[in-house]
């Protein structure tokens, strides 16, 4: 596959994952297609050496394994997340109603930039819990077509508007959906089958509804929502996916509300990975001994885009360590631990980029700017392994709209596939591979 073919690809992911719980079915779908059974968490895993399976938590964070015919040694995991900053529609009654206008009530979900939400088309997805008579069950929803819009002021009224932008989210960030009667028509219009007096609870976002597009004189740029993360949530998946052997147990993990501090059942803060591992350990007749002995031989890999250096602003990036689109895995690197990465992780890491023929390089931030954090160092807490970050680079991450490479996806399916196929055993203070 070309790289704008494997581009391509990520922006059909992309456009069916409206909603973490949608980009966790389409995941599911993919890894049914390739055989692998899913192992519900209300039971205990049965599980065989040479067996594929997959496991959810929540509906919106998911772990897939494959477990080699003769395992040696722990695991190698690789691990991204399925949500992205947006707004929540909020209450039990979410509809804000006069005599012309219907806009729903809503709060904002995670560290977004605001301003690019405006004047934009945007549709609803997510959850609804519906009644039943054995009790309630979960409905994915999707309005799938263009429903609602939050107006700018014109400048006429806001002279300043350009000067600072500064917004207010309760007052002027709700999203227009139609007129006084629209609430009559809502729940149909997300596509859901359930009538009003039905529905007991709801998890609805507001998604970006422009479609992702390459861009650029050679079409050398992909614009899309959603990129950070699921631009790592997809290229993860196709290498994990195409690998080929391996003597480690390889796991594939996407974890849900990493924008908002992981620290959910379904976050990478929670026990759903160390869960997972041990039902895995135990099912293959380990003890757990064995399994702490497994996890110290074992190595993460964070996916989670970065910034590209942006164009006008070069004093907001540190002098050396700059990144760019289309030229590969960015490793990570902070002093204090944002990133997981270490010398050792670093190593280990470069390594497998030039065994896959596969670019790399470094990021750190500015020493007077702090980054954000990522879900490695949460998921190291849990699970003790060593550890490194890395993502692809990319402009104005949460933004509604992104821009990142057309080379750098299927860099990172290389990458994911060589990682998975390459044993390694941590020995002596390194790794062997």
């Amino acid at each position: 596959m070309t790289a704008k073919e494997r581009t391509q690809a990520l922006l059909s992911f992309i456009e069916k994952s409206p909603s973490p719980f949608h980009a966790v079915r389409e995941i599911s779908g993919r890894l049914e297609q390739e055989g692998f059974e899913y192992l519900p968490e209300t039971k205990p895993f049965q599980v065989v050496r040479g067996g594929k399976y997959y496991t959810q938590r929540n509906g919106s964070s998911i772990i897939a394994f494959r477990i080699p015919e003769n395992p040696k040694g722990g695991f190698q995991m690789m691990a991204s997340h399925s949500d992205s900053p947006c707004f929540k529609i909020k209450g039990e009654n979410p509809f804000v109603t006069d005599a012309n206008y219907t806009r729903l009530n809503v709060e904002r979900y995670g560290g977004m930039i605001m301003a690019p939400w405006l004047d934009r088309p945007l549709g609803i997805a997510g959850r609804v819990i519906v009644r039943t008579e054995n009790g309630v069950r979960a409905e994915l929803v999707d309005s799938g077509k263009n429903l609602a819009v939050i107006p700018n002021m014109p400048i006429h009224l806001s002279r300043q508007m350009n000067e600072s932008l500064s917004y207010d989210t309760q007052k002027e960030m709700l999203p227009v959906i139609g007129g006084p009667d629209a609430k009559e028509h809502f729940f149909e219009a997300i596509g859901c089958s359930a009538s009003a007096d039905q529905i007991l609870g709801m998890d609805l976002y507001l998604y970006n509804r422009v479609p992702g597009t390459l861009y650029g004189t050679d079409e050398e740029y992909v614009g899309s929502a959603k990129l950070d993360d699921l631009q790592c949530a997809y290229g993860t998946l196709e290498g994990f996916l195409a690998a080929q052997g391996g003597e480690k147990i390889s796991v594939y993990c996407v974890f849900d509300n990493e924008e908002v501090g992981s620290s959910t059942k379904q976050g990478a803060a929670s026990t759903f990975l160390a869960d997972t591992l041990e039902r895995i350990w135990n099912g293959l007749g380990g003890d757990a001994l064995s399994l702490k002995c497994a996890v110290a031989d074992s190595f993460l890999v964070s996916a989670d885009n970065a910034h590209a250096q942006h164009p006008a602003h070069p004093d907001k990036y540190d002098p050396n360590s700059r990144v760019y689109m289309n030229k590969g895995i960015v490793i990570k690197q902070s002093a204090n631990q944002k990133y997981t990465t270490d010398a050792m992780s670093e190593a280990v890491t470069k390594k497998i980029c030039q065994d896959a023929g596969v670019p790399c390089q470094i990021f750190a931030n500015h020493s007077n700017i702090p980054g954000g954090s990522t879900l490695g160092g949460i998921s190291s807490s849990q699970v003790s392994a060593a550890s490194v970050d890395i993502g692809l680079a990319q402009l104005a991450m949460h933004s509604p709209y992104e821009t990142a490479g057309t080379l750098d996806t299927e860099y990172l399916v290389q990458f994911s596939r060589k990682f998975y196929e390459t044993p390694l055993h941590a020995e002596d203070g390194g790794f062997t591979f």
